[in-house]
């Protein structure tokens, strides 16, 4: 009886619920709380279900994977000489938390180690805990001593609907998509001031500048482009680039006077005697720069010809001195390209470890994703290779070991509109402006 009284209460609070829906739902959104948001799908089906198989599979998941434990001995001697040696019985699982249902239609629970355990088979169990729970991704991780946190997600975030626009946030930091945990993707030129982006064509490089320029375009921060493709795809965004070179002899004068920009900056910061630029009071603090460099094999790639050789050298010079001195001055890099490997010259593998961010699209090899996320982590190796060409777009997102999958926004030719329409800041180069011709001077571009 109990029982059936409380499934009646709860049904007539379901059907209640359904009929006042319209008194207060606008009350709730009127107060913040938009209830169409909310994934009320996700917390009455799906986390239930596979909250259900997480408890209902997790001892025999342990026993197959080496995740039990056992407190009796696992050898016996028989006589006075002889031991047996073998696998002790009764094993025992880790305790396993009640799994919490997540915004972004995922779970997390915690497990507590046994004493004399480590993390490392758990992080070995990740793929056999997804194709027994059958969801789309498990991560896991070590917060603290003795416990392990598994992040599930159920659903892969990054296909079906474009992902959410955000407006604009702190400077340099640019929400440029999604990443599979449902939050937004920022790239945060503050926290990491330089970045590599790489893929194979048609994989999203295209896109995710766009989408970084879209970001970046309200707030206060000059763009200089360097497209050596004959500014095919940053020249589309018109007056808001600062700058912009379309072969190498222009890159070439462009990286020149960055370079002088920043030598002036440094002359500035040491009569202040400051160490960076955002120590200066605001009236003097120069324009944050965002260096864009789409394509970097053209600027490394020779035809043999002696005035070639020397302009490819002074190009890695100047990009990686860029590098290395930009960050506490304001200026910033991102460099993309489908391959960056020793390949194109010994100055772009020191350039690449400059370069603390990293962005990787689908790749048609192993090394070319090894190359950009093989320092990083080697599981962001593998996820790489597993992107489709179906998933435009969606890429690994590293910075300080850690890894993610993202996807960056679709911009739209009314999104480059505009940009296009956005009054950019005032000029960066205070010692006068890279000799460029006048048709990349930022004119607007059909």
């Amino acid at each position: 009886m109990p029982g059936s009284l409380i499934v009646w209460i709860l049904s007539a609070l379901l059907i209640l619920g359904v009929l006042t829906q319209s008194w207060w739902e606008p009350r709730l959104a009127a107060r913040g709380l938009d209830v169409q948001a909310l994934p009320l799908r996700w917390w009455l089906t799906g986390y239930p279900r596979i909250a259900v198989r997480m408890r209902w599979t997790w001892r025999r998941l342990a026993m197959l994977n080496g995740l039990s434990v056992s407190y009796r001995a696992n050898q016996r001697m028989l006589g006075r000489d002889m031991f047996v040696q073998g696998q002790a019985l009764r094993p025992k699982p880790p305790r396993l938390s009640w799994p919490m249902p997540t915004k972004s239609g995922g779970l997390r629970v915690r497990i507590m180690l046994h004493p004399g355990q480590t993390p490392a088979p758990y992080y070995a169990a990740a793929r056999a805990m997804e194709h027994t729970w059958r969801v789309h991704g498990v991560r896991v991780t070590s917060p603290r001593r003795g416990q392990v946190l598994i992040t599930v997600t159920a659903i892969d975030p990054l296909t079906g609907k474009a992902p959410v626009r955000t407006g604009p946030s702190e400077l340099l930091a640019a929400a440029v998509g999604r990443v599979e945990e449902g939050e937004p993707w920022v790239v945060d030129f503050r926290r990491v001031p330089h970045w590599l982006v790489t893929g194979a064509t048609q994989s999203g490089k295209s896109s995710l500048l766009a989408a970084l320029v879209l970001a970046l375009s309200p707030q206060p921060v000059a763009l200089v482009g360097i497209d050596c493709k004959g500014g095919m795809e940053l020249g589309l965004f018109g007056r808001r680039l600062a700058t912009l070179a379309t072969d190498r002899t222009q890159a070439l004068a462009v990286l020149s006077a960055v370079l002088t920009e920043i030598q002036d900056r440094m002359h500035t910061c040491r009569t202040a005697g400051v160490r960076s630029i955002w120590d200066l009071p605001d009236a003097q603090r120069p324009v944050p720069m965002v260096v864009i460099v789409d394509e970097l094999a053209e600027l490394y790639l020779t035809d043999g010809s002696r005035e070639s050789r020397d302009e490819a050298e002074q190009c890695g010079t100047l990009l990686l001195r860029l590098a290395q001195l930009g960050a506490a001055l304001g200026v910033y890099l991102v460099a993309a390209g489908q391959r960056v490997g020793s390949d194109l010259g010994p100055r772009v593998t020191a350039l690449r470890a400059q370069l603390g961010g990293r962005i990787a699209h689908r790749a048609h090899d192993e090394a070319s994703a090894e190359m950009t996320l093989g320092d990083i982590n080697p599981d962001a190796v593998i996820v790489a290779q597993t992107i489709t060409e179906d998933e435009k777009g969606v890429a690994v997102f590293a910075t300080g070991g850690r890894w993610t999958r993202a996807r960056s926004h679709l911009v739209t030719t009314s999104d480059v509109a505009a940009i296009t329409a956005t009054n950019p800041p005032p000029d960066p180069f205070r010692s006068g402006p890279p000799t460029v011709g006048p048709a990349e001077k930022g004119a607007s571009m059909p």
